[in-house]
């Protein structure tokens, strides 16, 4: 796989990909980044962006991760005390997952977010966004988007900054995270910083087939015991022959396949015997037309889905 493939491999949106072809031409190590809310367990929602700081790791490029300790204080999830506990607990599942603790830059958003010139450089963009625009740039992230605090509104303008001030060349985030990129590539310019190139993951539903929720437990943590790793996947929503919105072929391709070149389908002689995969696209195609059966592409799933997450388990 050439570089530019491995960087945009199941991403949704690329802006734009003439942008980040020009850059990975001119620049054979790149910076991107990705900001992180330091407010609980490190699950599978995460883990899509973190495989991908694995391929642009992979691929030459310089990653930064920010523990936003600054912004999930303004988003109410903890006293800085707390907050700045879960941010080393979040550092070291981050390791564990695969980023190299060696050429990955860790950096607490309170390092440089409290300096003069930054708090000056969120008012003079604050003079420049209107309240709508702020508030709709917040929404999708917002923990109260019904009655949001100031803070709240803040908080975009603050990303938007983060990408200037670390210096990146790549601003990464899951799709929810577009209007603050946007928000990111007008305003930067007027204030004499580069406009950011932004990928953007999908965001999973959860294992049940709907919004993905800590309270509804229909996630994985990534410290998660094996054993409730295994009931969750069995439990999950696996329509036969169904591949729009399953939730068990999303964890064969954003994180089996991210992790082995082929996989095993193990079956009993007299229901066929097992069944070895190549690529995701080979078993979706087999799973749509019933070749599979959900509870075999569901154990399978736990089996690798645990064989991942062993590395995280063992080290926290």
């Amino acid at each position: 796989m050439d570089k530019l493939a491995l960087v945009t491999r199941n991403v949704e949106e690329v802006v734009t990909i003439d942008e980040l072809k020009s850059l990975m031409d001119a620049n054979p190590h790149p910076k991107v980044y990705v900001g992180y809310e330091p407010s609980g367990n490190i699950h599978l929602g995460h883990m899509i962006t973190a495989n991908k700081l694995i391929d642009c790791q992979n691929a030459g490029f310089e990653v930064t991760v920010l523990l936003a300790d600054l912004h999930a204080y303004l988003n109410r999830k903890g006293t800085m005390e707390e907050i700045a506990k879960i941010a080393e607990y979040n550092k070291r599942c981050f390791i564990a997952l695969g980023l190299s603790e060696d050429k990955t830059k860790f950096v607490l958003g309170s390092s440089y977010q409290l300096s003069a010139k930054y708090e000056t450089d969120v008012l003079r963009m604050a003079c420049d966004t209107t309240l709508n625009r702020a508030r709709r740039s917040m929404d999708e992230v917002s923990r109260d988007s019904e009655d949001p605090r100031v803070s709240q509104m803040v908080y975009p303008l603050m990303q938007a900054l983060d990408i200037a001030y670390l210096d990146v060349d790549v601003a990464m985030g899951g799709i929810d995270q577009r209007k603050i990129h946007m928000l990111a590539r007008e305003q930067l310019p007027s204030m004499g910083f580069k406009s950011p190139i932004c990928l953007h993951t999908p965001i999973l539903l959860g294992l049940d087939g709907t919004k993905m929720s800590s309270s509804k437990g229909n996630n994985i943590s990534v410290d998660e015991p094996a054993d409730s790793v295994t009931k969750k996947i069995e439990k999950a929503f696996c329509p036969i022959g169904v591949i729009e919105n399953n939730p068990v072929l999303d964890l064969f391709r954003y994180h089996v396949f991210m992790k082995y070149d082929s996989i095993t389908i193990e079956r009993p002689e007299k229901h066929g015997g097992n069944m070895t995969f190549d690529s995701f696209d080979a078993l979706r195609n087999d799973f749509a037309e019933k070749k599979v059966h959900p509870m075999d592409l569901k154990k399978a799933a736990a089996k690798y889905m645990n064989q991942i997450l062993e590395s995280v388990r063992s080290r926290m």
